[in-house]
């Protein structure tokens, strides 16, 4: 649920402020997935929902040409976020993660991974125990079978809370890590994103570390970390810039991903990733319209 307050109407605590108020479909995981579908990506996204509104997600997620395999939970409803968005774009989020975490094994069959080329997960999937297990069984499934793997960390309060050091552990190897500065900053302990980006490439095949408005910081192993400009537009709401972000990398990723990408090509996706990123942050919304 967005919750925006009308311009120029102020707090006024403990009484009424008149809003914009919407419920949207979302989530960090199948926002990421409806823009690498949307942008030519063949993507199969796998999530538990609760029974009510399961078939509504998998058809949101179909327009957006991701085949979606929802399982539906009869006794969870389906995880919701309250979003409040500042006047500048800004946005703050309360979260109940609902059905989201009773995801079980049975919900992401094994045919899942045929055909596929790479295996992509957000943080939010080693938050808590159950989900762990599922977690760190579809890391090893995809290693056995040679897929590469993506990961988003997803929040800064999720993985100070989860102890970075393990998140670390579990994910290393991954081809592609794309935190943001407060995600990095964690992760790493440095304060600079230069040097965040160079600290996580002894983990991992490439960090893009996400800045906002001012783009990201792109690095690989033995190779210094650059700066991708970002464009700078006036944020209406800055829910899904990050999740557009990486769908938009990682549709151009997968058409090379692996051994094969110069770091000219990664260069690129992050360029076309901070485009992208620029355009949803104008509007309200976190998926492809």
């Amino acid at each position: 649920m967005l919750v925006k307050p009308l311009d120029g109407v102020e707090s006024w605590p403990g009484s009424d402020i008149p809003a914009t108020i919407s419920a949207r479909p979302g989530g960090a995981a199948a926002n990421q997935a409806a823009w690498m579908a949307h942008l030519g990506a063949d993507v199969v996204f796998a999530g538990r929902a609760g029974t009510r509104d399961a078939a509504y997600h998998r058809r949101e997620l179909a327009r957006a040409g991701v085949r979606a395999h929802l399982a539906a939970d009869h006794e969870a409803e389906t995880g919701s976020i309250v979003i409040m968005v500042a006047p500048d774009g800004e946005r703050t989020m309360l979260t109940d993660r609902g059905a989201n975490l009773r995801l079980r094994r049975a919900d992401v069959p094994v045919r899942l991974f045929s055909g596929a080329a790479a295996l992509h997960l957000t943080g939010y999937t080693f938050c808590e125990p159950p989900l762990l297990e599922v977690a760190l069984w579809l890391l090893g499934e995809a290693r056995d079978r040679g897929l590469a793997v993506t990961i988003d960390p997803g929040s800064a309060a999720y993985l100070d809370r989860m102890e970075p050091a393990a998140f670390l552990r579990w994910t290393e190897g991954a081809a592609v890590c794309f935190p943001n500065r407060d995600e990095a900053a964690v992760l790493t302990g440095e304060a600079e994103p230069h040097a965040m980006a160079a600290r996580l490439t002894r983990y991992y095949g490439a960090v893009v570390v996400k800045l906002g408005a001012a783009g990201c910081v792109l690095a690989v192993p033995r190779q210094a970390p650059v700066l991708v400009a970002g464009h700078p537009v006036r944020a209406t709401d800055t829910t899904g810039a990050g999740d557009a972000f990486c769908g938009a990398f990682m549709s151009r990723w997968l058409t090379t991903p692996g051994a094969d990408l110069t770091f000219a090509d990664l260069t690129s996706a992050a360029e076309f990733a901070t485009r992208v990123a620029a355009t949803v942050v104008t509007r309200f919304g976190a998926r492809p319209v």
